[in-house]
């Protein structure tokens, strides 16, 4: 049952993003780190600025603020070496901040296991993961003790498709076979959607109820567009996301899907595969504009992100990040629809004041 409150009542994490995902306003706009985070040198610039100004902690700081937490099942099946992942894609860390920043890494791909493949029976004969590798027995533990730090939204993760495959195949050769070989591709993100479909409705169905949210990713855009034709995308991505959300929905949780990039052009198909939540929000990218996405879509859609990574997180001043936090609010967050966020993962060598004004600015202002 849907939480039911006025607005500026105290109330719990949970019921202000269920409240904002059945548009309405409430005490103050959710916020969440979907898909994001903080790396590692920012998070130790912000970990010493806490301690010097206020004498506390980031978990401390961030804790009575983020209203989203995930959860999961307890992965039981095969070692996997160092560096790989369940579908055999292996990874090594690539430095991209030393000096001034101190040192910090993103885990490349240095294997992609299909990359050779040349027919549809090279793709049987791959170890495909099984939902026997995950005990979902062990989520409602897992909740428990969630639940027992505060009552947040609770969300599984992560429905990759396309970066699924083309983690495991190679971006290009993914894309070459979307034109050239287009059995194999269909075969391919058949196969990994299908895992996807039956891992997380084990997941929802183990949570009894618990769980509200199930992330979903793709990215589709670049900076000035859609990776791929909106054709090509409604052939190959979009039905296999289509029958997760389909699956999900089964269970009464909501949808968000991720994606960064100039995607405005793909909204309206987003919203017939029926996903609830759209993540990321990179209005730095052509044609994203927040306030046209809400007029356009924001009756039905939610949004969830937003402030930028890449400009005034980064670049900008604290007044900056301010303004940009209430003008996201007074816009995505007007009539509700909105969970505040930064755009993706808050880079090395961002200001520890800026982000502490993100949250800051957050967690009070209320303009409507």
């Amino acid at each position: 049952m849907r939480p039911s409150t006025t607005a500026r009542e105290a109330i719990t994490s949970r019921e202000r993003v269920l409240l904002a995902l059945d548009h309405r306003e409430t005490d103050r706009i959710p916020i969440a780190m979907i898909c994001a985070g903080i790396n590692p040198p920012a998070r130790r610039a912000l970990e010493e600025h806490l301690q010097a100004a206020r004498g506390i902690s980031v978990d401390a700081y961030l804790e009575p603020l983020i209203d989203v937490a995930g959860v999961g099942p307890t992965y039981v099946g095969p070692s996997l070496a160092a560096g790989e992942d369940m579908w055999g894609v292996r990874r090594a860390p690539i430095v991209y901040s030393t000096g001034r920043y101190g040192d910090g890494a993103y885990d490349e791909i240095s294997h992609h296991p299909l990359a050779d493949a040349s027919s549809i029976d090279d793709l049987r004969a791959h170890r495909w993961p099984r939902p026997e590798w995950f005990d979902y027995d062990t989520l409602p533990a897992h909740i428990d003790a969630e639940r027992a730090a505060g009552d947040r939204c609770l969300m599984v993760s992560n429905g990759n498709l396309f970066e699924t495959a083309w983690y495991m195949r190679g971006f290009e050769r993914m894309l070459m076979d979307f034109v050239l070989h287009p059995g194999f591709a269909h075969y391919l993100m058949d196969r990994v959607t299908g895992f996807y479909v039956a891992h997380f409705r084990a997941m929802v169905a183990a949570g009894r109820g618990a769980i509200d949210l199930a992330f979903t990713a793709d990215d589709i855009g670049d900076q000035r567009g859609l990776l791929m034709s909106l054709p090509m995308w409604e052939e190959f991505i979009k039905p296999s996301h289509a029958r997760l959300n389909t699956a999900i929905h089964e269970f009464g949780a909501r949808v968000v899907y991720h994606t960064d990039g100039a995607v405005a052009e793909a909204v309206p198909g987003l919203m017939d595969m029926r996903i609830d939540v759209l993540q990321a929000l990179q209005f730095s990218a052509e044609g994203m504009e927040p306030a046209d996405l809400k007029e356009r879509y924001g009756e039905t859609l939610c949004f969830a992100g937003g402030v930028s990574v890449q400009t005034t997180l980064p670049f900008g001043t604290p007044r900056d990040v301010r303004a940009e936090v209430r003008r996201l609010i007074a816009t995505l967050g007007r009539g509700g629809g909105y969970i505040l966020g930064p755009s993706h993962a808050i880079q090395a060598g961002t200001p520890p004041d800026n982000v502490a004004a993100l949250f800051d600015t957050a967690a009070t202002y209320y303009p409507h």
